[in-house]
């Protein structure tokens, strides 16, 4: 058999690895070496390779794929070492990176930190969702950043130089001490004055501060005490000094000096003592040749005032208070018209969007243009172009009567106190006493001190102890009920005296037959106890005969007022046109003109 070409077995040995000492053909010029330099996986390159040493180029494709076993077989040189060792290594923290987070995740998911906090509300599981939360919050508020704002370069340079040269440039009232502008160094033309002349005449406006009287506001305004009584007393003829309000601004003009340190006399001195009215004082034939600065006198200037009420109409829509305040209806109109209908109907449940507000204010027009709003004086709801609800106020007591004559009706009692009930109206056994019978009211759990309301209106019949109710009140509403409020600590109301609907009339104590603070409440009908949990009645007044008439009389003519009407300006009359006064005319007489 012929085996040309072919490799000994020793050979094949030898690059397999069993005999390190293989010495056959070509070994030399191959090299063991060669697995660094070729890819023991590419067949061609370690063709190529062993072409190099000496081999025709058939017989290194049959000896390439020997030598790439050998390859494959050989010891890993030193790169390949540390390439494994990084990958192995990269790989085992990969799974120790995987171990840890799956145990760190069954640990807190054993921990349950996030519990849903709409569930199970109060329990030890909730609280612990709870701290978690505001621990979050807490970390959360701790690395919020800095509000401050920040500083930036200021728009124009700033320095003591800087700035006056800028107030150089400026021009202020000489009467607020003026000092900008350039000041020039005095020269020989300079001549110094004897005496710093003082100005003819000096305007203010004074205000009437809340408290002060009328005498100290001049006082403290310069006027002298010869002139201050001259004036008080003048204004006194005109209306009481205390019936100027606070507030109120009065222009006052000094004059002349008569001499050095004398007190300035009073030229001229006005304001608006109401809203028609406006008083003016002033020196009246005055003799500025003799020196003598006339007497004063005063000027009653009556203003034209129309009272035309003003009408405001509109649709609700969304929100009635929102839709009046739009429509220009004052804020405190507003509010009264909202506490006036809430006590006849349930606005939430009773007036629709698509309803109109009606509301009719008193308003007072001046002819020099100040206007004045008063009180509420109309209220009412109209549903498809039909009135619904009507009120109106009437009488001296400013009630508010529906239009049948019916005065202001309430939708029910109040509750005497803040709390909860403890003891409906029933039989049950006295927890003193013992013994089964009727408890005659309801009894209120409050705390010692709460204050007790009266449910409606009415009359104190009686207060004081009234054995075991301890200290009691009792209220005489009208039509045969009464009320009465037991256990009272102390009592705010006297026997006779007339009480409003959530007027405070006493504070729970525990006085009598009781084993704790509370309200005990009673009702009565003609001098019979009643359920007071079923009783649910309201107050109201009736007009009749001549009153009833006028009532209706106002009504209809206040329903025929123009809705704004009264916001525009009065045209004033041809003695209010004021003429143009003339530069000539305000030079005093006597004063010489070049």
């Amino acid at each position: 058999m012929d085996h040309t070409g072919d490799i000994p077995q020793g050979s094949a040995k030898g690059f397999a690895g069993e005999e390190p000492g293989f010495d056959g053909p070509g070994a030399s010029s191959v090299g063991l070496n060669a697995p660094d330099r070729a890819d023991p996986a590419d067949p061609v390159s370690a063709a190529d390779t062993a072409s190099k040493g000496g081999m025709d180029e058939e017989t290194a494709r049959k000896f390439a794929p020997y030598l790439a076993n050998s390859m494959k077989a050989a010891p890993p040189t030193g790169t390949r070492k540390v390439k494994r060792q990084v990958l192995a290594r990269v790989q085992g923290w990969g799974e120790r990176y995987d171990e840890w987070k799956l145990g760190v995740s069954t640990r807190l998911e054993a921990l349950d930190l996030v519990p849903d906090l709409a569930d199970n509300i109060g329990s030890r599981r909730w609280f612990r969702g709870l701290g978690t939360m505001v621990l979050l919050g807490a970390l959360a508020l701790a690395f919020w950043p800095s509000l401050t704002p920040l500083e930036a370069r200021a728009a124009i340079p700033e320095g003591e130089d800087i700035r006056d040269e800028f107030r150089s440039q400026m021009i202020m009232p000489l009467a607020l001490g003026a000092d900008s502008g350039r000041r020039m160094g005095p020269t020989n033309a300079v001549t110094p004055l004897a005496s710093v002349p003082e100005r003819p005449q000096i305007a203010l406006v004074a205000t009437l501060a809340r408290g002060d009287s009328f005498a100290s506001m001049l006082r403290r305004a310069g006027v002298s005490a010869s002139d201050i009584g001259r004036v008080s007393a003048l204004i006194g003829d005109a209306m009481p000094l205390s019936d100027i309000e606070s507030g109120t601004k009065i222009d006052i003009v000094l004059g002349r000096r008569p001499a050095e340190g004398a007190p300035r006399p009073l030229d001229a001195l006005s304001f608006r003592a109401r809203f028609d009215l406006e008083l003016e004082i002033g020196r009246q034939g005055a003799a500025l040749e003799a020196g003598d600065p006339g007497e004063l006198s005063l000027t009653r200037n009556f203003i034209r005032v129309d009272d035309t009420p003003l009408r405001v109409r509109g649709r609700v829509g969304s929100s009635l208070y929102r839709s009046m305040r739009a429509a220009g209806v004052p804020a405190s109109a507003a509010q009264d018209y909202l506490r006036a209908l809430d006590d006849q109907i349930e606005l939430e449940r009773e007036v629709r969007s698509s309803d109109e507000f009606d509301i009719i204010i008193a308003y007072r027009r001046a002819a020099t243009g100040e206007r004045q709003a008063g009180n509420l004086l109309y209220a009412g709801i109209d549903r498809d172009g039909k009135p619904k609800t009507q009120l109106m106020r009437w009488g001296e007591d400013g009630q508010f009567f529906e239009a049948s004559g019916v005065g202001e009706q309430r939708r029910g009692l109040v509750a005497p106190v803040p709390g909860p009930i403890s003891s409906r109206f029933g039989m049950r056994r006295h927890p003193i006493l013992g013994i089964r019978r009727l408890h005659a009211g309801m009894d209120y759990r409050a705390r010692s001190g709460t204050p007790i309301v009266a449910v409606t209106d009415g009359q104190v019949v009686s207060a004081g102890r009234a054995g075991g109710c301890g200290i009691t009140v009792r209220l005489r509403h009208g039509g045969g009920l009464d009320t009465r409020y037991c256990h009272m600590s102390r009592m705010a109301v006297r026997k006779g005296q007339q009480v409003r609907r959530g007027q405070v009339i006493g504070y729970v104590g525990s006085t009598g037959l009781s084993t704790g603070p509370h309200l005990h409440y009673e009702m009565y009908r003609n001098g019979r106890a009643i359920n007071p949990g079923s009783v649910d009645y309201v107050t109201r007044a009736i007009l009749s005969g001549t009153e009833l008439i006028d009532f209706r009389r106002r009504l209809i003519e206040l329903r025929t007022v123009e809705p704004g009407a009264a916001l525009e300006d009065l045209e004033p009359l041809p003695t209010e046109v004021e003429e143009p006064i003339r530069e000539i005319e305000k030079i005093a007489p006597g004063t010489a003109v070049d």
